[in-house]
């Protein structure tokens, strides 16, 4: 690993997401990108929404002045900027669900038709051999994309959230990619972990940091979002994958399957799918008692816990279509389970006082 591993570039990261937290946060407030609490947010006072800039800008100074990442990506950041830009106009705007819909699908086409990094190969899913979608890719791979953003954003509920789902799935990339000996595509996702550590720090109100809170915002979770997609479609694409498609949607399993379960349950209700509720995955725990501490360290946990089942895969070979079908039932399980939650807990409560 660090045969592969340039400082320069990390350091750099890291610097430049430190002191542009401390020197946006003041300027905040006079931009109108704090957030204010209200039903659904129950944090005390106006918190700065900088987190998201400050790590997109870390990223692409980074990579600017050491040339780790620029040189192939310059489409990566055309449309990291354009969705950081959507991001910062939603925290400061509150855009409208479709409208914010159909920016993501113009960034989501960036990628597929000008960076030309799209799905062409499902693998095999099914038992059946590799299922190749051709030209159709262009269009499942917006699909996609604007999934994935999505369940970022979705998830992005409770402090530290978002950025410790992040940092899972990176480190789980960087793991892939040197069994693969893929070694020196590391650095793209280790600048992104760079970046996002001292925004934890502040997120977290770490010792040395308390006092100064503050959000990745929209523009941040939509960023992560897509930052991730655009590495896992990179890495499962071409003559030599550095690991299956399956793989990779096992990686962001969790954020997958709230958001869908999320999606699924408002379309039965009848209500529109991205209208914003209390009823994630990380609300859930809040309401059944635990501290936001422990409903992070558990959330977190379950993330890692199908990263590892996704590796665990990857390792062992085991079947595609085996994956697949582990993964969509539990898909379902987990959708049952969050229709019925409350159900659940009464009865769990009910035996635990017998």
């Amino acid at each position: 690993m660090f045969a592969y591993l340039e400082v320069v570039p990390l350091f750099t990261a890291f610097i430049v997401a430190f002191f542009s937290l401390v020197v946006m946060t003041p300027f905040a407030r006079h931009l109108g990108l704090v957030d204010a609490p209200d039903y659904r947010k129950r944090h005390t006072g106006l918190v700065p929404l900088t987190g998201g800039v400050s790590i997109f800008l870390a990223v692409l100074t980074a990579s600017l002045v050491t040339d780790v990442w620029m040189k192939n990506y310059p489409l990566f950041f055309t449309a990291s900027a354009f969705v950081v830009l959507l991001g910062m106009f939603d925290d400061r705007f509150n855009l409208s669900a479709k409208g914010r819909l159909v920016c993501q699908f113009a960034v989501a086409s960036i990628m597929a038709w000008s960076a030309q990094n799209y799905i062409t190969d499902l693998g095999n899913i099914f038992g059946y051999g590799d299922i190749e979608i051709s030209s159709i890719g262009y269009f499942f791979t917006l699909i996609c994309v604007v999934g994935v953003i999505n369940a970022f954003n979705m998830i992005d509920g409770i402090d530290g959230l978002a950025g410790g789902m992040s940092l899972v799935v990176l480190f789980a990339v960087v793991f892939l990619m040197l069994i693969s000996n893929n070694g020196d595509a590391i650095m793209a996702p280790l600048i992104i972990v760079s970046a996002l550590v001292p925004f934890m720090a502040f997120n977290l109100s770490i010792k040395g940091f308390r006092g100064n809170k503050i959000f990745m915002g929209d523009s941040g979770s939509m960023f992560i979002g897509l930052t991730i997609v655009w590495l896992l479609v990179e890495f499962t694409q071409g003559s030599q994958p550095a690991m299956r498609p399956i793989t990779a949607v096992w990686l962001i399993g969790l954020p997958l399957m709230d958001m869908a379960a999320i999606m699924y349950r408002r379309a039965k209700k009848g209500q529109s799918v991205l209208q914003p509720d209390r009823q994630h995955l990380h609300n859930i725990f809040m309401r059944a008692g635990f501290s936001q501490t422990k409903a992070l360290v558990f959330i977190i946990a379950i993330g890692a816990i199908y990263a590892m089942v996704g590796i665990a895969g990857e390792v062992l070979n085991v079947p595609e279509y085996i994956m697949f079908g582990l993964f969509m039932s539990i898909l379902i399980l987990y959708s049952y389970v969050l229709q019925n939650i409350w159900k659940i807990l009464r009865v769990v409560r009910k035996r635990s006082e017998l």
